[in-house]
Order: C-alpha cells, then structure tokens, then sequence
C-alpha cells in the first residue's frame, strides 16, 4: 500500500493535492483502488458543479461493486480527468497520478488526514 506524504487524505480513501489557493485535486487512494478491484467505469460530474464535503460527486464501478466517491471540501468543479472515462483502469494503474476531479473556489479543507493519520485507518481496516 502507497500512501504519498505530500498529500492529505479521507477516512472514505480519497487523496487531495492542494494545486493552488483554494484549489485542489482529488482522487482515489491506492488502498481503495486495490480494495474495489479492476475498476470498469467511471462517473464524474460536470465542469461548473458544486460539491460539498462528504456528500458523493461521483462513482467507480469494479467487477466487484459501484462505490461512491466522497468530496473531502466544498468547492466548484474546474476540471475532471476526461481521460478515465474512457481508461478507467488507470486509477488501478497508478492511483495518484489517475486525478479524478479538481476543485476551486474551496471554501473548507480542515478535517483532512495527514498521511501517517491515514496509514492508521488504513492499517484498522486491513
């Protein structure tokens, strides 16, 4: 399991890179990745969107489920890697370098985890 120490992260295994002021990219974690599986599609929102912290954006479909994918911020929808909804294996690939949306005009990002907060989660859910 990979765990970047230059990201934040959420007790739902998403990743959050700060980009910018009040901008941010956000992704799957390379545990959530291996725990769903080969991941067959993606659902993400829309450019312009709103997203609120912890309620769902989007959704990764696997041979195995559909999970829900959570926001870690409120924010408005910049960017979404168009490139997964056609390669959505490339979240199993490589899980940090697979961004699945970026967020501006962020209003909140507190409650994060740092990596060895996250490591923690991890290591209780294993």
């Amino acid at each position: 399991m990979k765990i970047l120490k230059d990201l934040m992260y959420t007790k739902t295994h998403e990743w959050i890179k700060m980009t910018g002021d009040k901008k941010a990219k956000i992704g799957l974690t390379d545990f959530a990745q291996d725990s769903l599986g080969s991941l067959v599609f993606v659902n993400l929102p829309e450019v312009g969107d709103e997203v609120s912290k912890d309620d769902s954006f989007g959704d990764v479909e696997s041979v195995k489920a559909v999970s829900d994918v959570f926001s870690p911020v409120n924010g408005k929808v910049s960017a979404i890697n168009e490139e997964l909804l056609d390669s959505p294996e490339k979240i199993n690939e490589s899980a940090y370098d697979a961004w699945l949306i970026e967020v501006e005009d962020i209003e909140e990002n507190k409650d994060l985890l740092t990596p060895e907060q996250y490591e923690k989660v991890c290591n209780e859910e294993a």
